[in-house]
């Protein structure tokens, strides 16, 4: 696998390659924000949205490419623009193609996210993930510590709603000392 970070034009040009990666994330029951069947117009949409907070510096995305060059993993950093949080980031989208799960590259991304967010001065991450999902597994098995559960928070991708977890994780030199 190959892990690189993308800048707004390479996420422009694999737009089409990222919509399949949200397609199968969402139609394989991932709870990531969308419902099925996803459209894929609006999963296309999605992702070109995403161009200009990248290109504003509000977004940082990788990609994982398996030996074929295909896209089978992504995930993000979202930055706060208030200045009273510009230690923090959130962890947001985390995908893993249903064909390469199992695997550790969705550890390997999460690893990649925590490292250049400590790398560029991030202190603080926090995510969401549904109560009880695997990605939930993922993040306790990685060190992420559980604020509490929100019942109802998020419908998964069958429309049914579900509680979901809040978490954070301390990264960078402050990690050490907190």
């Amino acid at each position: 696998m190959t892990v690189i970070r993308m800048d707004a034009d390479q996420l422009r040009a694999m737009v089409e390659e990222l919509t399949d990666l949200l397609t199968d994330t969402v139609h394989s029951g991932a709870s990531i924000g969308f419902l099925a069947p996803l459209d894929r117009a609006a999963a296309v949409a999605w992702w070109t949205d995403r161009a200009a907070a990248l290109a504003a510096g509000r977004l940082a995305v990788w990609v994982a490419r398996d030996e074929t060059g295909r896209v089978v993993g992504t995930v993000s950093l979202a930055f706060p623009d208030k200045p009273n949080s510009r230690h923090r980031a959130e962890l947001v989208k985390l995908m893993v193609h249903r064909d390469a799960r199992g695997q550790g590259l969705g550890r390997a991304l999460l690893d990649t996210a925590e490292q250049a967010a400590a790398e560029a001065g991030i202190t603080l991450l926090h995510l969401d993930t549904e109560t009880d999902s695997l990605a939930e597994r993922l993040y306790r098995s990685a060190g992420w510590t559980p604020l509490g559960a929100i019942p109802d928070y998020a419908a998964s991708p069958d429309g049914v709603l579900r509680p979901t977890t809040i978490y954070f994780k301390q990264v960078g030199a402050d990690a050490l000392t907190c």
